[in-house]
This record gives C-alpha cells, sequence and structure tokens, in this order.
C-alpha cells in the first residue's frame, strides 16, 4: 500500500524548499527573521513568527529525508538522520551523544517520550539562576497547547514487554511508576521511531510545524551550514553559511550570505554554541558553550525467560523518577529510569562483549530487557558538565568531564535498575560495563556493581539530550541570554533551543523546548510586529 507523503506533496505545490547542495552560484536573502536549525525549537519558533505575518527563512544543515525515505533500516537512518552519522562523541570518546541532523532535528528520530518541566527544575532556576517568568504557572498554558497541537498524551496501548519490566518491577517493590505521555497520533507500535516514522505518525516538526510555516510562506534551505554572525556593535548584520554537497559532509565551495531583521540560533545544545565561538560574539564572562548538561546515562540489560523483543512496540512507554527527587533538588544525584528500544545495530553496541561474547549477548536479544538511568546533572555544584570547543576546523565538541559526585549517582542507579529486573523476574541482569558480566541473583550484582570501576571507557555511557551552553538568566554574569532568550550583548540575536536550559531538566526535553519557544516566540512577535 501506498503511504501519502505530505512533505513531498506540499513541495509540489509550490512551498519554499531549497537544496544548497544543487547551488550554483552565491547566493543572497533577506528575511524578516532567519531561523538557525529546524529542530523542536526553531520549527516551533517558525511557525508562530510566520503566522504573524513576518517572513521567515529556515536555514537547516542536514539533509531533507520524509516518511518516503524511511525504511526503518539503522545502517541508512544512522548515516542519514543523526550527527556525525551516529558517531558524536564527547571529546575524550568516552561518551556517545545521539543527536539527529535532518529536517525536523532531533524531532525526527526521538522515541516520542513528552514530558512537562518538572517544577522542581523551574522553581531551581529562579532560586539559583536568576531566571524569571517562567515558573509552572506561567508555562502551565504553553505545555497544555503545545500538547494539543502535536497530539501528546499518555500512551493507552498495552505496553510492550520491555517497558512492562520497569512497571512489574516497581509494583513489586513498590517503588513510584507512570506511563509516559507520547506525540503521536495514528502510531502503529512499529517500535522504530528512532529510525524516522514511515507512517507519519510521530508528531515531529517534519509533519507538525515545518508544514505550517511553509504554507504560511516560510523558505526553507537546507543542506547549508550555519558558518558565522557577521557583526557590528551590538547587532548582527548577517548570516554567512556554507552550502553542503548531497551527503551533507563537505563543502562545496557555495556560500549563502543571508541579512534579516533578527536572528534566531535553534541548532541545539553543541551546534548553537559553536556557532556564536566562530561568530566571536561578545562573551565578556566567558560563559558560551559552558555549563553544558546530558543527564549522562548509564545501562543495566537482564534475559528473561519469557520472550521480550525490545525491538517492537513504542519504544519508551513506562518510567519511574521514584529516585529522581527523593535526596532533594541538590543533594545526591537524582535519576529517571527508562528503557530503549533494541533494534539489532544499537542493540550490539551497547552490550559490547567481543567474539563469542558479543555472539552469545545478541544470541539471546529476543529475551534481553534493557533499561536506562538518567542522571539528572547541573543541580549539584560537583556535578559533571560539559564545555562546547572548536576544532581546528570549527567544527564543535563536547569536552564533559565526569565526577565522583556524578560517579556515586551511577553506581546507586545500577543498583536500582538490577533490583527491578530481577523483582520483575529476570533471570539474570548485567550492568553494562567491560569488567561486569550476567549475575544471576540480586546479591552476586550487588557485589559486582560495588567492585567495579566506575571509571571512562569502562562504563558504558550515552546521551540522547544535550542541554545547556547558552544559559538564560538576567544576570548577564550567569546567562548568555535574557530570560527572554534575548542575547545579553547582541539586540538582534535570540536563542530558542535546549542550550538555553542552565542545568539539565531531569525530564526527555522535547516538550519543555516546545513550550519554552513558544512562549518566547510570541513575545518577539509582539516586539517585531509593534
Amino acid at each position: 500500500m501506498s503511504i501519502p507523503d505530505p512533505f513531498l506533496q506540499g513541495i509540489h505545490n509550490g512551498w519554499h524548499v531549497q537544496n544548497a547542495a544543487l547551488l550554483t552560484n552565491d547566493l543572497h536573502l533577506e528575511a524578516d527573521v532567519v531561523i538557525v536549525g529546524s529542530g523542536a525549537g526553531g520549527a516551533t519558533s517558525a511557525e508562530l513568527l510566520s503566522a504573524a505575518g513576518l517572513r521567515v527563512l529556515i536555514v537547516e544543515e542536514g539533509p531533507l529525508r520524509t516518511s518516503t525515505d524511511f525504511k526503518m533500516q539503522e545502517p541508512t537512518a544512522y548515516a542519514e538522520l543523526y550527527q556525525e552519522g551516529m558517531g558524536r562523541m564527547s571529546k575524550d570518546g568516552a561518551i556517545t551523544i545521539m543527536q539527529g541532523r535532518a529536517v525536523g532535528g532531533t524531532t525526527l528520530i526521538n522515541w516520542t517520550s513528552s514530558f512537562r518541566t518538572p517544577p522542581e527544575t523551574l522553581a531551581h532556576w529562579a532560586r539559583e539562576h536568576a531566571v524569571s517568568g517562567l515558573d509552572s504557572a506561567t508555562l502551565q498554558p504553553w505545555f497544555a497547547r503545545m500538547e494539543q497541537r502535536l497530539g501528546v498524551a499518555p500512551w493507552h496501548t498495552p505496553t510492550n514487554a520491555n517497558n512492562d519490566v520497569i512497571k512489574r518491577g516497581c509494583q513489586a517493590l513498590d517503588l513510584d511508576w507512570a506511563v509516559i505521555p507520547r506525540n503521536v497520533r495514528g502510531c502503529a507500535n512499529l517500535g522504530y521511531c528512532g529510525l524516522g516514522c514511515p507512517l507519519n505518525a510521530k508528531q515531529s516538526m517534519l509533519v507538525t510545524s515545518l508544514p505550517a510555516s511553509l504554507n504560511n510562506n516560510a523558505s526553507l534551505l537546507y543542506l547549508a551550514r550555519a558558518k558565522r554572525l557577521v557583526l557590528d556593535q551590538n547587532r548582527v548584520q548577517q548570516l554567512e553559511c556554507h552550502a553542503l554537497d548531497a551527503r551533507g559532509v563537505a563543502p562545496t565551495g557555495h556560500k549563502i550570505s543571508i541579512r534579516a531583521k533578527h536572528y534566531i540560533l535553534a541548532g541545539g545544545g553543541i551546534n548553537t554554541p559553536a556557532i556564536l565561538l566562530r561568530s566571536k560574539a561578545p562573551d565578556p564572562y566567558k560563559l558560551c558553550g559552558k555549563r553544558t548538561f546530558l543527564h549522562t546515562t548509564s545501562f543495566s540489560a537482564a534475559q528473561f525467560a519469557e520472550t521480550i523483543n525490545p525491538f517492537y512496540g513504542a519504544p519508551q512507554s513506562i518510567y519511574s523518577d521514584h529516585f529522581q527527587w527523593r535526596d532533594g533538588v541538590t543533594g545526591p544525584m537524582g535519576y529517571k529510569l527508562e528503557v530503549p528500544p533494541l533494534q539489532p545495530a544499537f542493540a550490539a553496541t551497547i552490550l559490547g562483549g567481543y567474539g563469542a561474547v558479543s555472539a552469545q549477548r545478541m544470541a539471546q536479544l529476543p529475551h534481553t530487557h534493557m533499561m536506562i538511568a538518567l542522571m539528572r546533572d547541573g543541580f549539584h555544584p560537583d556535578s559533571a558538565s560539559g564545555t562546547v570547543e572548536l576544532r581546528s576546523d570549527g567544527s564543535p565538541v563536547l569536552n564533559y568531564q565526569m565526577t565522583p559526585y556524578t560517579w556515586d549517582g551511577i553506581r546507586r542507579a545500577y543498583h536500582s535498575m538490577a533490583e527491578i529486573q530481577f523483582a520483575a523476574g529476570a533471570q539474570k541482569v548485567f550492568p553494562v560495563h567491560a569488567d561486569a558480566d550476567y549475575a544471576t541473583n540480586l546479591s552476586k550484582v550487588k557485589t559486582m556493581i560495588d567492585g567495579l570501576d566506575l571509571s571512562l571507557y569502562r562504563t558504558r555511557l550515552g546521551s540522547a539530550h544535550v542541554m545547556g551552553g547558552c544559559a538564560m538568566s538576567d544576570d548577564p554574569k550567569q546567562g548568555v541570554t535574557n530570560s527572554l532568550g534575548v542575547h545579553q550583548q547582541l539586540e538582534n540575536l535570540s536563542i530558542h533551543d535546549g542550550s538555553l536550559f542552565p542545568t539539565s531538566i531531569g525530564a526527555n526535553p522535547q516538550l519543555s523546548i516546545y513550550a519554552l519557544c513558544a512562549l518566547l516566540s510570541e513575545k518577539l512577535t509582539q516586539r517585531l510586529t509593534v
């Protein structure tokens, strides 16, 4: 059966969409607002600004891939839809960082979990980071608006076996758990959300805000890398971009210059600081790229007698925040418990091992459950954090420094995950670490966990949530932008993405970005249309 591709139909009907790889000459463009990045922050902003009658131009570094292209094949999806071909790492190579890089950004490949920003986080920002106007009461209508816009609702279909383990284990141990809200409409429960939704059921920016923006006469330029902002005094004069080849890797030699009344950076928690660094933007307190957070993630595998098939079904539908806030906002590091989907290549990377060990672990994949613990970094002065730096070629890299405080959280999370897995009926549990293996009872795995050398390269670490790097604050000594997302020193430059967060948020960040950027865009529209 042929499934309609509404994005391609829109292009056929006259949307202003241009592929920079096909340019034969340099290009000079003008707009009221130019937005760098087409993910959660950029596309949401584009929809609201274009609806107000402003001429909006969206610039995207990645390729355009639509539902016609999504074949649920890992090699193709990782190469085409992820930053650095799924190979983005921390500077030391110890942490895998999963971010999207295509029209629609990370919303194209995330696992659909949609949480409101925890009230504890918002209160902490106001108290410790001089953020104003973003309390829970102020944001509530924006969360509700974006939830309605994107079909966000708790997942009512029965959970797959992978997620059911958290529920059963938490019930057995009397731990808190809940159902995850997902941004889907007409979901077929395939489980391959991380590879692009072939049904357009996931309400990503490719399906929602980008089409709405283009229907409002916005323009989209893709395979165009935002290189730098040209500055004069306290204003941005223009944006300089480089056209990329069809692979989105090498510059073609053609350049694009864009003049606008207002500029918005929405490239995410690594790429947005990088643009400011390449532009030598004013930074009197040396804040740009600092305090970047990851929800640093550890893994615990378990094998069950029954079939789990962790590659099928809604990837994330159950979570536990039992360990998130129980020691207070700034006590020992809290963590959120979820599961990841385990498509084969992704599973092989996480489970690790060599030769026969790897083969045996993969042979048991249909009976394997995986749990993840997302560390709530950034709330305590001893927390791990990162700094965005530029390589010699101007490309960004995150230098993320682990700390004993954070390692303590990871060790405690290993214990929590193992207890839940055994309580749910696991036959054996494997804290994913180079010096660990499957243990057949809780006592053995606890002894194993307590004896692990928690260090880089020995401990499997990952992240799908990059936050911070351009923190907002009304105190210029604490924030790159003010609480309206406007750059402290450049009056016609705003930042609308997760790099604004002064800490991590303790929840999957997409809904927080949607709501925050919708609010900031409405306030920006009011200032630009007076």
